[in-house]
Parts: structure tokens; sequence; C-alpha cells
């Protein structure tokens, strides 16, 4: 089979593409034709060694996939060849062919798309994990989106709006502002070229946003929570920007607000229970036509180094995917 390698860290030029053996699972396992894998901001901080996950070289990058199960290792029962699933596998999706834990991997409808259904793991399980258990966010309530128009951005304004909330999506341009209203968002601030806490005054009354989620870091960060609302919760999700924010504690104190920490990955690992029921919550909402992955652009396994470059110069919004 054939797949992505990283032998050495660096920017995605240096990624290959080689031949291996075909992958066989152990206890526990499954293994997946891959028929279409997601790309987001964390490969590319992965190939470089620059994230908090660091897979000895050489490895496969790519952390989520859609396809059919191939083979199942002892002791899986409830996953059988042939079967349709989505799948989190940390590493291994830029290939052919890949493996996952059973406990990793979400049976598919057979009217759900596989490209869509590979960009639904990560960024709607960070996304629900946010927004629904780190947040507890209420209809009624109104969630700021930062960085709206990419992966978890997009499925957090679906998320939001599939709540019941009012939901206002901040990203850098006219064109990824027109996708997140296409999305849902109820109102829109373009920050690089709005007063970002002046445009939310206005939008909220003066009250400020419930939620605030935020996946970018950087200087947008402590305008965005010196304008939370009383009781408000800071979800602090990635630093695409790759700059970490200093928030004022003074103001956690006296507003009551909370900074909430999410690590999708980890609650994969301790609360997997809990995760698939967010699973199979997102998945009747598919089926509704509530949420519905954005894919913005298709490349082939041999495009990736492409992908990653793209996606690290947010040439892209939304999710794109890589199809073997």
């Amino acid at each position: 089979m054939r797949a992505v390698r990283c032998n050495q860290y660096g920017p995605p030029e240096a990624l290959s593409i080689e031949t291996l053996p075909d992958l066989h699972p152990d206890a526990g396992e499954v293994v997946i034709d891959v028929k279409a894998a997601s790309v987001n901001f964390p490969d590319v901080l992965i190939i470089q060694n620059k994230y908090q996950f660091k897979p000895p070289l050489p490895f496969t990058p790519g952390a989520e996939l859609a396809g059919i199960v191939r083979e199942v290792g002892a002791g899986v029962t409830q996953f059988a060849p042939g079967m349709r699933v989505a799948a989190y596998t940390a590493q291994g999706a830029f290939a052919e062919q890949a493996v996952a834990s059973a406990s990793s991997c979400v049976a598919l409808p057979d009217d759900v798309d596989l490209a869509h259904a590979a960009a639904f793991s990560l960024a709607y399980g960070t996304s629900y994990h946010a927004v629904v258990d780190r947040a507890a966010l209420k209809a009624g309530e109104t969630m700021l989106v930062l960085g709206a128009a990419g992966g978890v951005g997009l499925a957090a304004v679906q998320i939001g709006k599939a709540l019941g909330a009012r939901v206002i999506a901040a990203a850098s341009s006219e064109q990824k502002l027109a996708l997140c209203t296409e999305n849902g968002a109820d109102a829109t601030i373009d920050y690089a070229h709005e007063d970002l806490r002046e445009r939310i005054k206005a939008l909220t009354d003066g009250r400020g946003p419930d939620v605030i989620f935020d996946p970018v870091g950087g200087s947008y960060a402590e305008p965005a929570f010196r304008s939370i609302a009383w009781r408000g919760r800071y979800l602090v999700i990635g630093f695409a920007n790759g700059e970490i924010p200093k928030l004022p504690l003074n103001l956690v104190l006296l507003k009551g607000a909370s900074i909430v920490g999410v690590f999708w990955g980890e609650h994969m690992k301790r609360e997997a229970e809990l995760a698939h029921e967010g699973f199979e919550r997102m998945i009747g909402w598919i089926r509704e036509g509530r949420l519905l992955p954005h894919v913005s652009k298709r490349y082939s396994l041999d495009e990736t180094p492409q992908a990653l470059e793209d996606m690290a110069n947010r040439r892209v919004t939304g999710k794109v995917v890589i199809v073997p």
C-alpha cells in the first residue's frame, strides 16, 4: 500500500510517498481501506515537531479518516469487513490503509458521504466536546467563534445553531464570513478590518457573549475575553496563530468567568463512552441536515504536501480531504 511518510521533521515538501507492506490488526484493532482522510492544522505542526503529540520517526501523518473495514483483530465484535466507518487515528491516515483501535471508530450509515465523514471526527468531535461538554451552551445564549471559517470553527457554528444558540462568527475576510453565514452564523465580525471589542459590544447590546470559542490565540484573544459576559465561558481550543496569549486573570474574577481547556484527544481516551454518545447525536444531526462538514477542496495522496502547505498558509476554508 502507498503512504505519505515523514522521515525527518520539516516543512510539507520534505514528506515522501512510499510503498509499504499491507497492514494487519492487533487485538482490539481494525484495518481500514482509506477512502478519504481529512487535513487538520495539527498535521502541519506534527511534521515539524511543534505539537504536543510527537510520534517517533518515521511515521505517516494524518489523524482522521473514513473508509471500509478491511480486517478486524481478535476481540473486535462491533465491526466486520465491509462496514463503513469513520476513525480517529492520531497518525497514519494519509495512506491507502490505516489501523485504528476499535474504540476510536464510529459506524456510518450508507447514506453518509465518506469525504464528509472523514472531516467529521476531529473537527466536530473537538467542537462538540468544547461547546456541549465543556461550555454547556444553552439555547438562547450567545457564542462568539473566532477563526470561524476554519474546520473546528465552522463545526462550532453549526453545532451552536443545532443547540439553538445565537452565533457570532469572526474571521479575517468577507469571503470567509460569507461562508460562515451560509453555515448558519447570525452575525459576523471582520476582525482584520473592524474593532473587535466595539463590534462585539454592538452585536450583544453591551452584554458580551456567553461563550467564546477560540482555536486561534494570538492578538484577538485578550480583546475578545475583555468582552465576555458575566459567568461567560472562554474555550481554549488551540493556537493556530502560533502565539499563546496571556489573558488578564483579574477579569476572570470581576466577571465571574471561566477559562476552560479543551483537549479532545485526551477526552477520547479518558471518556470514550461520553465521546461516542456525542458522535451518535451528531450523526443524527447530519441525517437531519442540521450538520454538514464543509469540504472545500480534495487532493490526491500525491498532493498531500500541497494540501498541508495550503492549510499552513490558510489558503483554504473549512476542511480539505486527501482521497487516496
